[in-house]
């Protein structure tokens, strides 16, 4: 009875607390899938389990490669290669993001090392924050601790976060970003335009680069209140001096309206999916072989 009923509140906390749940064998079943997969992320840290895909970033005025983003999988041993989507949620829940978020900025600052070291010149990799990350207030000893062991130039690595992350504590956060600039690390602002206090962390916080959320991407050509709003990011960005991303970019339409905005960076599938470090490795070399493409030709 006692443990049917912690099953049940356990069900009532996830779905944000002040609500009522009574027992039921899916709840069994879905909570001992939790617990197994649980147990099975906490072993996958220390055998290594993760391995970072990444994506590409493409300047519209060059038409090259100039960054990519890094994207956490996990390798199960019988599951295969689960999505970030799969666990991540299980990993904020049970305490694991920090540990996870560690060995995601190791492996990708390596990894831009190594690409720096074989000659494809200045490709900056970008790293997602959770607001778990910045609440722990250890990022700032993680940036430190990885940029000396993995020799990284910092100009080369940039921080995600999202909105929500800014939204509790931000004294204490503003601080921790204004420790990150002061390392040379530049500072995104990720799904921009999905938030409810977008004008005020601008103002606020050391923002460097904004990423304009897909959600508005997907619409172009289709939505004309969604194009209104990508312009109104664009031109605010300009007059504040912000660097603009646009992700989600799956279409040439998509890419004839962004380069019309004098858009900085794009990603999406149209360019590439998220790969493997050896296949971004051989993208890169086959751009440094190769006279830079017509990204339109992709």
């Amino acid at each position: 009875l006692i443990n049917h009923a912690d099953l049940a509140l356990q069900q009532a906390k996830r779905m944000g607390g002040n609500s009522m749940r009574f027992f039921s064998e899916d709840v069994h079943v879905i909570s001992v899938e939790q617990v197994n997969l649980e147990s099975a992320l906490r072993k996958a840290i220390f055998r290594d389990e993760f391995v970072v895909y990444y994506q590409p970033k493409v300047c519209l005025a060059s038409g090259l490669i100039v960054g990519v983003e890094a994207l956490v999988r996990w390798m199960h041993p019988s599951m295969g290669l689960l999505g970030p989507g799969q666990f991540i949620p299980l990993a904020e829940e049970a305490g694991l993001i920090s540990a996870i978020g560690e060995i995601v900025l190791d492996k990708a600052c390596r990894q831009t090392r190594l690409w720096q070291e074989q000659g494809f010149g200045h490709i900056a990799t970008s790293v997602n924050v959770v607001a778990q990350q910045l609440n722990r207030g250890n990022l700032l000893d993680i940036l430190d601790r990885v940029l000396i062991h993995t020799g990284l130039d910092p100009a080369l690595l940039e921080l995600e976060i999202t909105e929500s992350s800014l939204m509790e504590d931000r004294d204490e956060i503003q601080h921790i970003l204004e420790e990150v600039r002061m390392r040379g690390i530049q500072i995104a602002l990720d799904d921009f335009g999905t938030g409810y206090s977008s004008l005020s962390y601008l103002k606020r916080f050391p923002i460097d680069i904004l990423k304009i959320d897909q959600s508005f991407i997907f619409e172009i050509g289709h939505n004309e209140n969604d194009e209104a709003i990508v312009r109104a990011i664009f031109a605010m960005a300009q007059s504040l001096g912000l660097k603009v991303v646009a992700e989600g970019v799956e279409t040439a339409q998509h890419m004839d309206f962004l380069r019309a905005q004098n858009c900085d960076l794009v990603q999406g599938f149209f360019i590439s999916r998220p790969i493997p470090a050896e296949d971004m490795t051989a993208m890169l070399e086959r751009q440094r072989l190769q006279q830079p493409q017509n990204i339109q030709s992709a």
